[in-house]
This record gives structure tokens, sequence and C-alpha cells, in this order.
């Protein structure tokens, strides 16, 4: 039983090593004032630090995408510092589609949905196309 034990946890600590090798970088979209931008989509996660206000819809319609309130040549952008928001849609409500940070304050004021704060998951992520 040792002989499999030690080649295990040795093995197990060469996959957690080079997770973060493994990692890639990938393309995205999301909405930003009602248009589709481009993403570059990377691991990095910055928890508490998010500054650009974006929304993830939670149980929106098919084709929903996340929501930057703000971008590249808009006031306040900071390269794309993810301060994540998640927003749902209350209970009765037919989901519809949200493609602007007006939008989702708009059907937030309407009671259509409810908007959360979630410091756990700020991450890092640049919009590539205005």
């Amino acid at each position: 039983m040792r002989r499999f034990i030690l080649p295990a946890v040795i093995v197990a600590a060469i996959l957690l090593g080079a997770a973060p090798a493994l990692a890639s970088t990938g393309k995205g979209q999301l909405y930003l004032n009602g248009q589709v931008v481009g993403t570059v989509v990377n691991p990095a996660a910055t928890p508490n630090g998010g500054l650009d206000p974006l929304y993830e819809v939670t149980n929106g319609v098919s084709g929903q995408l996340g929501i930057a309130a703000v971008g590249p040549g808009t006031g306040g952008y900071h390269g794309g510092r993810w301060a994540v928001a998640t927003v749902t849609f209350s209970q009765g409500v037919a989901p519809y589609l949200l493609t602007s940070a007006a939008a989702v304050q708009a059907a937030a004021a309407a009671g259509d949905v409810v908007v959360m704060r979630d410091t756990g998951a700020d991450f890092r992520c640049p919009i590539t196309q205005p």
C-alpha cells in the first residue's frame, strides 16, 4: 500500500504545480453600451480588487453575455479590472436581454432584477474591441 501512496502524492504535487502553466488565455465577448465587444479572457482573479463595474446575469435569456458599465474611451475605465455584481431576475419575472449598465439599473429600479456585489469574483480581463 505504501508503494502506491508516495507515487500518488508526487504525481498530485506535479499536477498542482503545473496547473498555472496549463491555464490558457482565450477570447470572449460581453456587452458595452448595447454593443458586443471582444475581451481577452485570462486566469487573473483579483478578489476584492475590482474597479470597473461588470454585471453577470445568473438566470437570463439564452445568449445573455456579461455587461460592462465602462470600457475603452469611457470615463473611469481601468483596463478591465472588473468589480463583479450578479444580476438575478426576480421570481415571476420572465427574463429579457440586458445589454447595458443603464438597462440593468432600470431593471433593478423596476424590481425585475436583484443586483448583488460579489467581491470574491473580481477579475482582470481587458476589452479588445471597442
